[in-house]
């Protein structure tokens, strides 16, 4: 047994080592708790940019990623090496955050040897156990285990009750937005892009789910292109994923148009500043429909479904599909339209004030620090 309870909080990617890089500046500036920092590998390169970024170190690193690496490798890889530094250095609660493999296999690690899980951004749902995959199973699986439930939104709260989770569920607000509020006070200038920020508007675009590989990764490339065509005055910013079935299909069918900005993934403070200087977004990332509203920038979602509503409800976010007509639609909107386009950027964001973590480190104090 630790001298002061031991809270381990693990992560593999990059948007897990987002929206925890502010928590784990809470909890280890907190006196009352050791803080340890496991890292699966997962991503690499690009959770290190992360954790530099915030200052951040690890204690252990698993590195586990392989090339081409499959959902069972992850897992499997994952509840070994966790297994082994739970047992060294044992916990009294393991946090984990979303609906990564590794969050899950985290989880069900930390389960196998009876340690409380606190579930940072929990409830989420889409009630489509295939879309997205494999995320919406995870984040349903991590719910039957956790212990301490951290919804970003009342609606993700209800969610949870409704599925008569153990434990205690809290409205704590969504820690992305902690992260992107202190990342937008110091975020850079893109000057060594080439685009002319002043002249051109700017549509920036993140793809990488899993359901979007195949045709509809193509139907995505295909409608950008016809918004590009249609507005002269349009640039489109698109950092790439590094996974090879992403990147090599978007680089054969974007690379040669002279609008086209193809870049390597944006550290998170060039993330931030393209979104503060960007007109509008296209994405079928998560973390995007919640971080982008916060600047007031509209965001289209290349999803058939979100586990986040409350931006649909708001009006920050508009579901537009994989379909390139739909989405060419969509776009010239709010690029023709200065009313459609206020509504969206003026709409109240719905997923907290940036003091999730603060409130999360409180839960925590009051279940290990009595």
């Amino acid at each position: 047994m630790a001298a002061k309870p031991r809270v381990t909080i693990v992560l593999g990617t990059r948007p897990e080592a987002i929206k925890l890089a502010p928590v784990i500046q809470e909890f280890r500036a907190c006196s009352a708790l050791e803080t340890r920092v496991v890292l699966t590998g997962q991503h690499r390169e690009m959770v290190t940019q992360v954790m530099d970024l915030f200052q951040l170190t690890a204690d252990q690193d698993l590195d586990l990623m392989a090339p081409r690496q499959t959902l069972t490798h992850v897992t499997c890889a994952a509840l070994q090496g966790l297994r082994d530094d739970f047992q060294a250095f044992p916990p009294q609660l393991v946090l984990v955050q979303g609906d990564t493999t590794t969050a899950f296999a985290a989880a069900l690690a930390a389960f196998y040897e009876q340690i409380p899980v606190g579930h940072v951004e929990a409830g989420l749902r889409t009630d489509n156990l295939l879309d997205p995959f494999p995320e919406e199973a995870n984040r349903r699986l991590i719910s039957q285990v956790a212990q301490l439930h951290f919804a970003p939104t009342q609606r993700s709260q209800a969610n949870l009750e409704a599925s008569g989770v153990v434990g205690r569920a809290m409205v704590t607000g969504n820690t992305v937005i902690d992260a992107l509020l202190r990342m937008a006070e110091r975020a850079p200038e893109l000057t060594d892009l080439p685009i002319d920020w002043a002249k051109q508007r700017v549509i920036l675009a993140t793809v990488h789910r899993r359901e979007n590989w195949g045709d509809r990764l193509r139907s995505i490339a295909e409608g950008m292109l016809e918004v590009l065509e249609s507005h002269p005055d349009t640039t489109l910013l698109l950092p790439l994923h590094r996974n090879p079935t992403v990147r090599e299909p978007l680089q054969d069918l974007l690379g040669d148009h002279p609008r086209v900005v193809l870049t390597e993934p944006l550290d998170y403070d060039r993330l931030v500043a393209a979104m503060k200087g960007c007109t509008l977004l296209l994405t079928d990332s998560g973390g995007l429909q919640e971080e982008a509203p916060a600047l007031g920038k509209p965001v289209l979602v290349l999803r058939r479904t979100t586990e986040r509503p409350e931006a649909v409800d708001a009006g920050t976010a508009k579901l537009v599909g994989t379909d390139s007509a739909s989405i060419a639609q969509e776009t010239a909107r709010l690029l023709d339209d200065p009313a459609a386009y206020d509504q969206m950027a003026r709409a109240v964001n719905p997923f907290g004030d940036g003091l999730a973590s603060g409130r999360i480190l409180q839960a925590a104090l009051d279940l290990l620090v009595t």
